[in-house]
């Protein structure tokens, strides 16, 4: 089976009560589009993603620079904007189902997405959905204060997204129920035979407000881990300075089996332990001929690769550079600026200090240069 999701992205977020509207609000240095995409691209079965935006946020949407993935605008409802996205669709000879998610829901784990993956092939449609707990009354009228009370919850539920649907199917009944549509794409199907509902998440929940999102960002928290990373090398003359990625003018290098960068391994090694995944030295053997001379900055990009594999992302980075010379004020922002492009973060993820150890020991006598680096990750999943 081959899916496309689609992530509708188009509301107005009114209920947010912020000038930037949910689908961009970032946690970890990832807007919530980012983390459902990160999640989405685990999937194999998932071979498109379509985005379907509000037009007012045309520049913000393009800023995330997403990466195969196609850029739709919605239009005035959720109903609209999933029409856009099917009609778009229906001429995609490789797809046949399609999963339709809400932006606003991000904390969905890889485990729902296979369940849901699994159902569909003996299935019309699957929608996960969760029983409600909390005591039910039905207001009768609202000006004298009367309700129902002891609603039974045997038969009342939750549904959450993502939805999955044969796209044939869902396209033709949004095409033949325009105006009719009420909360969510199942709300189309009238006839519920092998419509499958499956046992959805709590922590998938729709955040509408601002105090649903200070949940989120809670639940992520805990999901935060550190990494310690130090290295040092000795500076000697006719070798190569890099600091950072950047090539640094200097009658010294630094003497290693790569570049020698100090910086960079340092993030390297502070990265790998916040994911409890070794260290540079067992990851790059200095034994191994392939990374004679290598750039650091490709040993880096491989780790990220290899850490967002596994749900984890670069949360912050804090980086002391020890060194009597060169002066690192003169470098920070192109430092910075680098760092961010190859952790796929943003600058102000980053912070930079320059020490000196008083011209005392082997840095402070010009001999060595080091570097310590304290690093945080946040797991989407």
């Amino acid at each position: 089976m081959s899916f496309c999701l689609i992530i509708l992205a188009g509301g107005n977020s009114h209920r947010f009560n912020s000038n930037i509207g949910k689908p961009y609000q970032k946690i970890g240095g990832k807007s919530l589009i980012e983390i459902n995409v990160t999640k989405a691209r685990k999937f194999k079965q998932i071979k498109k993603i379509i985005i379907v935006y509000n037009k007012k946020d045309s520049e913000r949407v393009k800023s995330l620079k997403l990466k195969n993935v196609k850029l739709l605008k919605g239009g005035k409802s959720r109903q609209h904007s999933t029409f856009n996205a099917l009609k778009y669709l229906k001429n995609q000879k490789k797809i046949s189902k399609v999963l339709i998610h809400d932006v606003a829901r991000p904390n969905f784990s890889s485990k729902l997405i296979n369940s849901i993956i699994k159902n569909m092939k003996n299935a019309r449609a699957v929608v996960p959905k969760i029983k409600i707990q909390d005591a039910i009354k039905q207001i009768i009228d609202s000006s004298k204060e009367e309700y129902i009370v002891g609603r039974k919850r045997d038969n009342i539920f939750l549904t959450q997204t993502p939805q999955a649907f044969n796209l044939k199917e869902i396209y033709h009944l949004h095409k033949s129920n325009s105006g009719k549509y009420k909360d969510d794409d199942i709300s189309l199907y009238m006839d519920l035979n092998k419509v499958r509902f499956i046992e959805g998440e709590k922590n998938n929940f729709k955040i509408t407000n601002i105090s649903d999102f200070e949940n989120l960002k809670n639940i992520y928290k805990s999901k935060q881990s550190v990494g310690i990373g130090f290295d040092v090398h000795r500076l000697i003359p006719k070798r190569k300075l890099y600091l950072a990625g950047l090539k640094i003018k200097s009658k010294l290098g630094t003497l290693g089996h790569s570049d020698g960068d100090p910086v960079l391994h340092s993030i390297t090694d502070a990265i790998l332990g916040a994911c409890k995944m070794g260290d540079i030295g067992q990851m790059f053997s200095d034994k191994s001929k392939k990374f004679k001379n290598v750039r650091s900055t490709i040993l880096l990009q491989k780790v990220i690769n290899q850490i967002k594999s596994k749900g984890y992302f670069v949360n912050n980075i804090d980086i002391n550079i020890i060194t009597q010379t060169p002066k690192i004020k003169n470098y920070k922002y192109k430092m910075t600026d680098n760092i961010a492009k190859l952790c796929e973060i943003s600058k102000d993820q980053i912070n930079i200090k320059g020490k000196t150890t008083e011209k005392l020991g082997v840095i402070g006598k010009k001999k060595a240069i080091a570097c310590e680096v304290i690093c945080s990750v946040v797991k989407y999943d």
